[in-house]
């Protein structure tokens, strides 16, 4: 699903505890490398065995593949530049070295963000329900081009470009510094993440970051959730939880991110 994590873990590592016990949803495997290389000791889980066994070879040095989340925003990026020159790789790359976050506001409103380019962006995203699991495709805002647009406008006038990553990544479809990504130490699990947060010792870990897993399931889900991690996480031990909806549903302190593409991200401390 995603050859690329679209998570600005800089939330991550400037919230938990130095050198603690942690986990986190494997996805691609960025998230876990960021933490591994600061000296965490990570756990990665997920459902899907495929997406742990990417994961797992990133971190092993294999390069990175293109994803179904990759090709439908590649499809978007294609069109867009048929029709504007804005958006052909070049200019793109021009806008993302940008460092004033003013500048980078009054270019996406005049050259970017144009009536052709939301016409687009609309017929790029349509297929968008036939490709994601049913769970997730509800969660996803109704007219997710409309909603998207109006994120990255807000990022890039407040984050600057040039050392934004997670920019990068989003418009140009490739890193802004191209390297393998490699780290060691990490315990890769195949499970359901309520599953195996019920099976460790009570207060295992010292933080856990779960980006949407709350997008899609049934209510249900985040009873059985917030109990799990009640038993697996420390007391005060930080959560970190992201949603691609527009409208949060999730509790606790929202966070800064960098990523231009999550309705919100909020932490929770467990005994709050």
């Amino acid at each position: 699903m995603f050859g690329r994590m679209y998570e600005d873990h800089d939330v991550e590592l400037g919230l938990f505890p130095p050198g603690g016990r942690v986990l986190a949803i494997a996805s691609a495997g960025d998230t876990a490398a960021a933490l591994a290389r600061a000296g965490h000791q990570v756990t990665a889980v997920d459902l899907n065995p495929v997406q742990l066994a990417y994961a797992r070879a990133r971190l092993d040095g294999a390069p990175a593949v293109t994803g179904t989340a990759e090709r439908i925003m590649a499809i978007g990026r294609l069109a867009a530049g048929a029709v504007l020159a804005a958006w052909r790789p070049a200019a793109l790359a021009a806008f993302l070295r940008l460092d004033a976050p003013a500048a980078q506001a009054d270019w996406w409103h005049r050259e970017l963000d144009r009536p052709a380019v939301r016409a687009l962006a609309r017929t790029a995203m349509a297929p968008l329900p036939a490709v994601l699991p049913n769970g997730l495709s509800r969660a996803v805002p109704t007219r997710f081009d409309r909603v998207l647009l109006r994120r990255i406008g807000a990022g890039v006038a407040r984050y600057p470009n040039v050392d934004n990553p997670w920019a990068w990544r989003l418009l140009l479809g490739r890193e802004r510094v191209e390297e393998p990504l490699r780290a060691g130490g990490v315990e890769w699990v195949h499970a359901d993440i309520v599953e195996h947060l019920g099976a460790v010792p009570a207060g295992w870990y010292d933080a856990v970051t779960l980006s949407n897993v709350l997008d899609g399931p049934a209510p249900a889900f985040a009873a059985r959730l917030a109990t799990a991690l009640r038993h697996a996480v420390r007391p005060g031990g930080p959560v970190v939880l992201r949603t691609v909806q527009d409208r949060s549903p999730l509790p606790g302190q929202p966070l800064d991110d960098r990523s231009l593409l999550w309705g919100a991200v909020t932490r929770v401390h467990i005994g709050d």
